[in-house]
């Protein structure tokens, strides 16, 4: 049998208010006493600085200020925790400044807290880490979060599109999950049925809760779980198999081709209800919950062309060619890409 390591977070911290207990969550996990906080420009005044001066009465903190995730930021933080001596890193905002952190943390050897300002992305509590690499992204393996602590207060108070780019983002596990299981029939793929099973839980729950999700702490409360819990699935399967497929594929392909792509989970949800079309599924409920939510559904909401979607549906397969997905399985022709783009309301 093949060894597999999991890393998983230890401590889980959902609630409203709860920003004030990182101290103890530190405390708790017996991190030690010289932390780099790393935060964004905007996500410092929503929570950075404030975890920086509630970490700072009992801890040594220094900040780092994440512009944007890539391996030059990976490498300056890296520099900055090595001269400052840090014993464990703090990641205070969205995909970027965690990304960084968690990257940086396996760099450094040290464990990392993961304090989401949003409910954009499903890299809370994952092993993974996208970083910028020429006009694309590339997914690295970094480290899990040894705990996560998510302040539902400030995740409510961040602008609704970035929580219904993380529905979309959660949503899209439905076709990963399916291009995980058609590549174990087709190509004799290895897969990890607990981490499927706990990755579509989660885009099932999402689902259902479409109509409940807008204006509702608790709705968003319920996404956050979710987006945790497919890290959890990514790390369970000791890679993004659960969590990225063709509709990732599609994603990554419009963020090189589109001349201002949308958010990644707007458009991975966009790329679901294509795929889900392919693989002969209810792309119908995708659309009717990413609509429920208010997340785009086609071209036009995403803010791209419709050449451009269909470029990117060509332009996927390119994109890490060793997954195999429903792309490979029925090899798009420009004609029949138009028309699932068509036959599907996305343009």
């Amino acid at each position: 049998m093949r060894t597999k390591l999991m890393q998983l977070p230890r401590a889980v911290l959902v609630g409203e208010h709860v920003l004030d207990e990182l101290p103890e969550l530190v405390a708790h996990l017996k991190l030690g006493k010289r932390c780099l906080l790393l935060t964004g420009r905007t996500t410092a005044r929503v929570a950075g600085e404030r975890a920086a001066q509630i970490l700072g009465k009992e801890h040594e903190v220094e900040v780092f200020r994440v512009t944007q995730a890539s391996f030059s930021n990976v490498e300056e933080a890296l520099a900055l925790a090595k001269s400052f001596g840090a014993e464990f890193l703090v990641g205070v905002g969205g995909g970027k400044v965690i990304d960084v952190a968690k990257l940086t943390a396996k760099m450094l050897g040290v464990e990392f807290l993961s304090v989401p300002t949003a409910a954009s992305h499903d890299g809370i509590a994952s092993a993974r880490a996208s970083i910028k690499h020429g006009n694309g992204t590339a997914s690295k393996e970094a480290v899990a979060p040894l705990g996560v602590l998510a302040d539902i207060e400030i995740i409510s108070s961040a602008p609704y599109r970035l929580t219904a780019s993380g529905c979309g983002d959660v949503i899209s596990k439905l076709t990963a999950t399916r291009d995980w299981e058609l590549a174990h029939r087709v190509m004799g793929e290895e897969i990890s049925e607990y981490s499927i099973a706990l990755s579509r839980m989660s885009a099932k729950i999402v689902l259902r809760s479409s109509h409940e999700i807008r204006g509702s702490r608790e709705g968003i409360r319920r996404v956050v779980k979710a987006l945790i819990s497919c890290g959890v699935a990514m790390s369970i399967a000791g890679s993004s198999r659960p969590g990225s497929g063709s509709e990732h594929k599609f994603s990554h392909a419009l963020d090189i081709i589109a001349e201002k792509p949308a958010l990644h989970g707007e458009q991975c949800g966009v790329g679901a209800i294509m795929m889900m079309y392919l693989h002969g599924g209810d792309w119908q409920g995708i659309r009717r919950a990413l609509t429920e939510i208010g997340a785009p559904t086609c071209a036009e909401e995403l803010g791209v062309s419709k050449q451009e979607v269909v470029e990117a549906l060509l332009k996927a397969r390119e994109i890490r060619p060793h997954r195999y997905t429903i792309l490979e399985h029925v090899n798009l022709s420009r004609d029949k890409a138009e028309k699932v783009a068509r036959a599907t309301g996305v343009i």
